[in-house]
């Protein structure tokens, strides 16, 4: 009796073993897989500085259409002509001469 419960011991022990060998290999397999993958970005960096650069001019003008359009009571098309950006340049460094 003694001599069946050393070998089932012994059995279980090696079987156990192989259990946590193959498991050890798995995950190693799992890891290597990860380091292996290339990440493919959607959108590339450089086109997503370009989308920055193209919202930040659309916010601007849209700024400006909403504040001299209609919070300033004047034409929109106006915003847009060089006569009032030297008008509005005018008065801000007219303060600045005093």
């Amino acid at each position: 009796m003694a001599t069946d419960l050393n070998n089932t011991q012994e059995k279980s022990r090696t079987s156990l073993r192989k259990a946590r060998t193959e498991e050890e290999t798995k995950l190693n397999n799992k890891q290597q897989k990860r380091r292996n993958k290339i990440r493919i970005r959607l959108i590339p960096i450089w086109l997503r500085l370009v989308l920055i650069a193209i919202l930040l001019a659309l916010s601007a003008i849209s700024g400006v259409v909403v504040g001299y359009g209609v919070i300033g009571d004047g034409k929109v098309s106006d915003a847009f002509k060089k006569s009032t950006w030297v008008h509005i340049i005018d008065l801000v460094e007219k303060d600045n001469v005093k």
